[in-house]
């Protein structure tokens, strides 16, 4: 058995005609929503390099024009500081107060000649005024990001800087330059001030993401995305339950409510009304189906019994040394026969139909339902010199009619046994497989021609094989249904065999979701293996634990 169950057990058909993968791809809603994602991603990323580039240049421009305005100063308070000297410094702060026009500042460091050392240096003005506490710790501070150092060395040039420091009030505000001028009485360093107010929306001295306008956009591009993505994804979500919606009441699930009555989505509710008239017609042509089914079927009936019934009068009166006559007779019979078949079967192709387009709905027992029908056929199989072998994983639990899955057991069992030889085994298991119930059936019979696989489901193909045992040449001469598709023309619909069981099984069982496959079995025999959905597999596994 498990050698049964590595050669037919497997994952389920995969469905032909499906789109290229590309093409799915291309029109695929998720696809859609990964490009916009990417797009989210890589417009901030563009702009920011671009903005940011932008405000360097503006930053350059800016400490530029402050650093001329710092040595302006500077060359502005060069002759009093010659001329006066250290006896200026008293009338320092009223010197300075014309060239600190708020928001600018100005502080004015003094190192005496003679004097070195980081330490030397201490403020002597500042505009505007700034307790002394504040100016010690703003010196300090200049001394360890190293201001300090480079004035210490020469006392020459300008230092343009963009430096940010926060006043005991709590406001930030940027030194952007420092001018130094030498002359007898020591090293002077003219420090000019900006707040950060006036340097708003430039990185100066911090990352280009720390400014207000990169953040404020930010914010808002953020807003956008998220609104956007939500709108994307509330779509999806929609989508995805008015698909969850569709299957449910594909299988039954919804009861009597339709798409309109369960639908969530506003503007989807002319689609669902659209779904609702679809699916009452479908429903209605197919109950139109089954009563034409079983009027027609009772109408011909009729008269084929009347017809057998007048035939034993007949068949007495004719004597039995009227050859003609009594072979007429055998071919009326024949005949009558034929038609009662006939007419059966387009009553079972008529039901197959109207079950694909609203198939019967009920949670079914399936591994029940499959161990009482292999009872049944004990009798049959022992009769026919073989004998069965099964597999039945329990509780496995499908939606479906259960006439529908009686009928597609016994025309796969059926088959099975017919082609079965004498003294070999028919195998049957039922498996719980990655959420499907997995049905397959084996026999050791002739098989069938790989190029022929697909044309065993076809409606009128038969390529029945030689049955139980029987010899191939013997199997020809029986007038059995040929291999290779000859009988079709050879028998027709009216032959032993009308080649629509393996049809009516597929038609079935694709209307209940499912699909089946054959395929030959390594050393001789046909595998038949059917796979059909699970009611919430989650559940049932659970259940089995318990």
């Amino acid at each position: 058995m498990a050698q049964v169950e590595r050669e037919t057990i497997g994952a389920p058909a995969v469905p032909r005609g499906r789109i290229h993968p590309l093409g799915q791809m291309s029109r695929s809603l998720v696809s859609k929503f990964v490009l916009l994602l990417l797009v989210f991603i890589a417009v901030p990323i563009i702009l920011y390099a671009e903005f940011r580039q932008a405000d360097a240049d503006k930053r350059t421009l800016l400490l530029q024009s402050v650093r001329v305005q710092g040595r302006l100063i500077a060359e502005s308070l060069r002759p009093l500081l010659d001329r006066e000297g250290t006896s200026t410094l008293p009338a320092l702060n009223e010197a300075i107060k014309p060239f600190a026009a708020p928001p600018a500042g100005i502080k004015v460091l003094y190192r005496p000649a003679g004097e070195s050392g980081l330490d030397s240096f201490y403020f002597v003005a500042s505009e505007p005024p700034v307790p002394a506490a504040t100016l010690t710790a703003e010196r300090d501070r200049l001394k360890e990001r190293g201001v300090l150092g480079k004035l210490s060395q020469s006392c020459q040039g300008q230092l343009s800087m963009a430096l940010r420091d926060r006043k005991s009030s709590g406001e930030e505000e940027l030194l952007t330059s420092i001018t130094p001028i030498t002359t007898e009485a020591g090293c002077w360093a003219i420090i000019t001030t900006h707040t950060a107010r006036e340097m708003l929306g430039t990185a100066i001295d911090q990352p280009y993401w720390k400014t207000i306008e990169v953040r404020v956009a930010a914010v808002i591009y953020l807003a956008m995305a998220i609104f956007t993505i939500g709108l994307f994804f509330s779509i999806w979500r929609g989508l995805m339950r008015f698909r969850e919606l569709a299957h449910g009441i594909g299988a039954g699930q919804g009861g009597q409510a339709g798409f309109a009555a369960q639908n969530q989505v506003p503007e989807l509710a002319s689609v669902a009304e659209e779904f609702d008239r679809m699916t009452l017609a479908l429903r209605d042509s197919a109950e139109s189906i089954r009563r034409a089914a079983e009027d027609n079927a009772h109408a011909f009936k009729t008269p084929i019994a009347i017809m057998r019934q007048s035939l034993e009068p007949v068949k007495r009166l004719v004597p039995d040394d009227n050859p003609r006559g009594r072979r007429a007779l055998d071919v009326i019979e024949e005949s009558v026969d034929r038609l009662d078949h006939l007419v059966s079967s387009a009553r079972r192709l008529d039901q197959t139909t109207a079950e694909l387009l609203d198939p019967p709905r009920e949670e079914i027992d399936l591994s029940r339902l499959f161990a009482r029908m292999l009872d049944a056929y004990a009798g049959s199989i022992a009769s026919r010199g073989v004998h069965l072998e099964r597999d039945i994983d329990p509780s496995i639990i499908i939606r479906a009619g259960e006439d529908l899955i009686e009928t597609v057991v016994e025309n796969v069992i059926d088959n099975a046994i017919e082609v079965a030889p004498r003294g070999t085994a028919v195998t049957v298991a039922l498996k719980r497989v990655s959420g499907v119930a997995v049905l397959a059936v084996c026999d050791r019979g002739p098989g069938v021609p790989p190029e022929d696989l697909d044309r065993i489901f076809e409606r009128y193909v038969s390529l029945r094989g030689p049955s139980n045992g029987e010899a191939p040449e013997a199997a020809g001469e029986a007038g059995g249904e040929l291999a290779n598709g000859a009988a079709d023309e050879a028998s027709g619909p009216i032959g032993p065999h009308l080649g629509i069981g393996l049809w009516i099984v597929q038609r079935n069982l694709q209307a209940i979701g499912g699909n089946i496959r054959a395929e030959n079995r390594p050393g001789g025999g046909l595998a038949v293996v059917m796979g059909l959905p699970l009611v919430n597999p989650d559940k049932v596994r659970h259940a089995k634990r318990r």
